[in-house]
């Protein structure tokens, strides 16, 4: 069994997430991304949602730090 590290560590911002993830998505053209099987999209395709996720949401708090 795999451990499991993906965690959300605030449960409250799941659905921000899951919406952001999703519009993400579709800026890179992957409609319709909630009801399709991740499994058939490549490693490629899979990374740069997550890799685009990170650089938003470090941008983000980069700008919280910087107060603008």
């Amino acid at each position: 069994m795999a451990n499991n590290t993906n965690r959300i560590v605030v449960p409250e911002a799941r659905k921000a997430l899951n919406q952001m993830k999703t519009e993400i998505a579709n800026e890179l053209g992957l409609t319709n991304y909630d009801n399709i099987d991740k499994g058939t999209l490549t490693s490629r395709q899979n990374g740069y949602v997550g890799g685009y996720m990170t650089k938003k949401l470090v941008e983000s708090a980069q700008r919280q730090m910087s107060g603008k």
